[in-house]
């Protein structure tokens, strides 16, 4: 019964696409790292608790297949801000998060990472 619940798994892995905007940031990326925790012997991996295991796949089926977005659409497509999906995957992407951290950095701390040494080690000697 192992083995059919791990193919399961892994043909969910398949299908569930990874973001590459997303770096280290994806659902895709942590749930394929999660199934091979957890399936480490592959399918002679040994289940403890194989009714939570159905209950995660059929969770993570909802998820994936977007059952409650179909089941309850919404009127529009955007948020009470107004911003739209787009423009929410834009400002989420890691490049942008990344240009929003070095903003937040003062102007004398940029300043000094960019002319200092690459190895703060070296700025203790």
């Amino acid at each position: 019964m192992a083995a059919s619940r791990y193919r399961r798994f892994l043909r969910l892995c398949e299908e569930w696409p990874v973001e590459e905007t997303k770096q280290q940031r994806d659902l895709g990326s942590f749930l394929r790292q999660r199934v091979a925790q957890a399936f480490r012997e592959g399918e002679n991996t040994p289940i403890s608790d194989p009714e939570a295991c159905d209950q995660m796949y059929e969770s993570l089926v909802r998820i994936h297949t977007n059952f409650y977005k179909n089941k309850y659409p919404r009127l529009k497509d955007t948020t009470f801000t107004g911003v739209t999906v787009e423009n929410c995957r834009t400002i989420l992407a890691t490049d942008i998060l990344k240009q929003m951290e070095d903003r937040k950095k003062g102007t004398w701390k940029r300043l000094r990472e960019k002319f200092s040494a690459k190895n703060p080690e070296e700025d203790l000697k």
